[in-house]
């Protein structure tokens, strides 16, 4: 194995030499138009041509291959721009960078060295495009930069990914991933599975020999077994693991290896007169349902005939009846979490038979009968289906990702849906054998229950009227309304200026000051009402935007949110009443007398508290918001120290099912993420998770992330010295003179480093970090979180 890696990699560079010597130079100064459809860069051999090509109603800037049969493009630069118009323009300048100029004095750099020197450029026999020196070296390739697919002559190095496209005529990026990951293995996941879990992969070469080695991905032009995982040492380098030899034979034989936009992994070969594929990750047509989120969140995967196709779960529709693959969404309100048999009042279960959900679950009930786990999610509030197999009830919280529907010889497992009660159940492509409600109440029960609720209301009206007679007697109205006002589950009250001025008197015990604002105390129902009143320093001249933005976080109810209860918006003036927090703010019990810090369990669960908030305002709310100032400051802790989210006054709120946006710069310096800094990046809840992050470690260590540390230097950055912790097996270092748990301080830092990668679509989902500090999921060893970390 040793000996034919080697030859790979020698014929692999004898080609290369090749390609610099027999290349045909684009000068200086050369430029290329959509409007001429003719006019593009080719490859010696004509098989290869860069240029610009059709998408939808514009055009793309890419690389292709010519097969035989027809172009396959291989290659494509800013893929999830949108198309540029037929007046846009490449132009090789005389600095040697490649640009793209789509209108005057508007470009974008496609490539350039920062070596300089660039004299030409090229596109290789290989299908790689280079910028090259006078002395043809190689300053810029298009092969450092993959997109979907690779190339013979063309490596994918560990660390690497290749994104699938978003179908057959639209190059943008799309929902699934092929990795080549640091430990050897070579895996696919959906993309949106930010944690790259075992549960979350759907194939894998199964090459994982430990990160001591470097490894890469290689597809040769020249063997006979073309696609090859190498792992290299300093001596030599071998072969883990080949897929197929080829029967093509000629020396014009041209590979590709390309993740499709269905999520499978292909290899073709295009030769003397042979096109073909010669193999996949999915050996069979009825193993498409396996690829992971083939379907999307919350639907499922069937097979008719030989061709997958996707069904919504009860309870969901399609998000867009065009796009089955997109997903579902619910179809009917969530009701408040209340648990219990009071939860069984606002849903009933649906039951499906055959099913199989390839989801980790939040809790296992071991030992239980059929009907009594369809009782137990019915009652529990966040459960929003259970797989009941062998005795065991599976329970998993809503979005669903990896449903699938068997054939009843592979499969006698029962899914059971909890769907909202005004639901009216809709045909979804499945008979109506397959949705069986469970009957879970007698009809002389419900009897029962109907007389006790006429009783109640016929008791509740009468004391109603009785008692509105009464107050209104004794002339204490206005009491009646701040009752009223302040009570759970009713909207924002609006305040009048000089109300809260004499709830606070005149303003007088201040709490805390901010950049927005000051927080004072105060007290309403005649002093039996704790209360914390933000006065805004800035004036807020939308005011129709102002409201509603109140009204939308006062709809919230979460434990582990701070209670909103009201507003004042009267002129210039803005101020904000909270529910009142006795022990005030985090910061400065983990940042200030070390005999205040609380004890290592209490940190963690400070930290878990904070992360179910925030799960709670990125998942579970119809419009999702993205607080954008998440820190120890605006976390406040009650009389019972259970942490909570606080300070709204950043938050962005985005529309039902929207997940990203694009805003002005929001935060506080230290937390905010990447992303703040670029313009062209839309912003994600997985801001908040990076500022997240950056907390989680403050939390666990009672250390700001920037000290000055003139006695150890390289403890000043908190998340660097995390890092070199974590890589030297030293975190013991992190929490010196405490006794913690080993198994969970490794975790706490390795979700933190999830946390703040750079990049937002490597970060975890809440959700998943939720579930990786509870131990529920197992977390994964991380990379670093940028390049600067070494």
């Amino acid at each position: 194995m040793a000996t034919i890696a080697s030859n790979i990699y020698s014929l692999f560079l004898v080609y290369l030499l090749c390609e610099r010597v027999f290349t045909l130079g684009i000068s200086l100064g050369s430029s290329l138009s959509p409007t001429d459809p003719t006019t593009t860069w080719l490859s010696p051999s004509g098989r290869f041509q860069f240029g610009f090509y059709k998408q939808g109603n514009g055009f793309k800037v890419g690389i292709w291959l010519f097969d035989g049969v027809s172009n396959k493009i291989v290659w494509t630069a800013y893929r999830d721009d949108p198309p540029v118009s037929s007046n846009a323009e490449i132009v090789l300048n005389g600095n040697g960078e490649l640009l793209l100029q789509t209108g005057p004095g508007q470009k974008k750099v496609i490539a350039h060295s920062n070596k300089g020197n660039v004299s030409s450029a090229s596109m290789l026999n290989t299908g790689n495009f280079v910028l090259q020196s006078r002395v043809s070296e190689f300053l810029w390739q298009s092969f450092d930069y993959p997109t979907d697919t690779i190339l013979g002559g063309q490596i994918l190095p560990s660390g690497s990914q290749l994104v699938s496209s978003t179908s057959d005529t639209d190059q943008s990026s799309g929902r699934f991933l092929l990795s080549m990951q640091d430990d050897g293995n070579l895996v696919l996941y959906p993309r949106d599975s930010n944690e790259h879990t075992t549960w979350d992969a759907y194939w894998a070469s199964n090459t994982d020999y430990g990160t001591s080695f470097k490894y890469y991905l290689s597809l040769n032009n020249t063997d006979r077994w073309p696609l090859c995982i190498v792992v290299a040492n300093s001596s030599n380098s071998k072969l883990l693991w080949c897929e197929v030899g080829s029967s093509f034979t000629g020396s014009n034989t041209i590979y590709r290896a390309i993740i499709d936009f269905d999520g499978v992994l292909r290899l073709y070969a295009s030769g003397d007169n042979q096109v073909g594929m010669l193999w996949s990750s999915s050996s069979r047509s009825d193993n498409l349902c396996s690829v992971k989120s083939i379907c999307g969140f919350n639907s499922y995967c069937t097979i008719v005939g030989t061709q997958p196709y996707c069904n919504c779960i009860p309870g969901t529709e399609f998000k867009d009846p065009s796009q089955t693959n997109l997903g579902c969404k619910r179809n009917f309100s969530e009701a408040e979490c209340k648990g219990g048999r009071d939860n069984a009042t606002f849903y009933f279960i649906y039951n499906m038979s055959n099913m199989y959900m390839g989801d980790p679950s939040y809790t296992v009930v071991e030992d239980i009968k059929e009907e009594e786990c369809a009782s137990s999610c019915l009652q529990d509030c966040y459960c929003g289906a259970a797989l009941y197999e062998n005795n065991r009830c599976n329970k998993q919280k809503l979005p669903l990702r990896y449903v699938i529907k068997e054939t009843p010889a592979s499969s006698n497992n029962t899914i059971f849906f909890k769907v909202g009660n005004q639901e009216l159940i809709k045909s979804n492509n499945d008979t109506p054998s397959m949705l069986k409600p469970i009957k879970t109440t007698s009809k002389k029960a419900i009897t029962v229950i109907i007389l006790i609720v006429l009783g109640f209301a016929i008791l509740s009206c009468s004391s109603v009227a009785i008692s509105g007679r009464f107050i209104y007697k004794i002339g204490a109205l206005n009491n009646k309304m701040e009752d009223l006002s302040l009570s759970e589950g009713v909207t924002l009250r609006e305040f009048s200026y000089n109300e809260l001025k004499k709830a606070t008197n005149g303003f007088k015990q201040e709490l805390g000051k901010g950049s927005f604002g000051s927080v004072y105390k105060g007290t309403l129902l005649k002093g039996r009402k704790l209360i914390a009143v933000k006065k805004l320093h800035r004036l807020i001249e939308e005011e129709r935007d102002f409201q509603a933005e109140m009204r939308a976080i006062g709809k919230t109810h979460h434990k582990n949110l701070v209670r909103l209860l009201g507003y004042c918006a009267e002129g210039s003036k803005r101020l904000l009443v909270y529910e009142f927090m006795s022990n005030g703010s985090l910061d400065k019990f983990i940042f200030g007398d070390s005999s205040l810090h609380p004890n290592w369990e209490q940190r963690r669960m400070i930290a878990l508290d904070i992360g179910r908030g925030l799960l709670y305002l990125h998942e579970q709310l119809r419009a999702p918001i993205i607080h954008c100032d998440i820190k120890p400051h605006n976390i406040l802790m009650d009389e019972f120290w259970t942490a909570k989210i606080s300070d709204f006054g950043l938050a962005k709120q985005l529309l039902p099912d929207q997940t990203r946006t694009f805003t002005e710069a929001r935060g506080t310096r230290g937390y905010i993420a990447p992303e703040w800094n670029k313009d062209d990046t839309p912003i994600t809840m997985k801001a908040d998770v990076y500022s997240y992050g950056k907390m989680l470690w403050e939390i666990a260590f009672c250390r700001r992330s920037l000290v000055v540390d003139i006695l150890i230097p390289e403890k000043t950055v908190l998340s660097n010295w995390v890092y070199k912790c974590f890589v030297r097996r030293e975190l013991s270092k992190l929490v010196v003179g405490e006794e913690v748990d080993n198994t969970l301080l490794e975790n706490m830092v390795k979700v933190g480093l999830w946390c703040i990668q750079d990049e937002p679509f490597l970060r975890p989902s809440m959700k998943s970090v939720v579930l990786m500090l509870e131990g529920v999921t197992e977390v994964a060893i991380p990379p670093p979180p940028s390049p600067n970390y070494t």
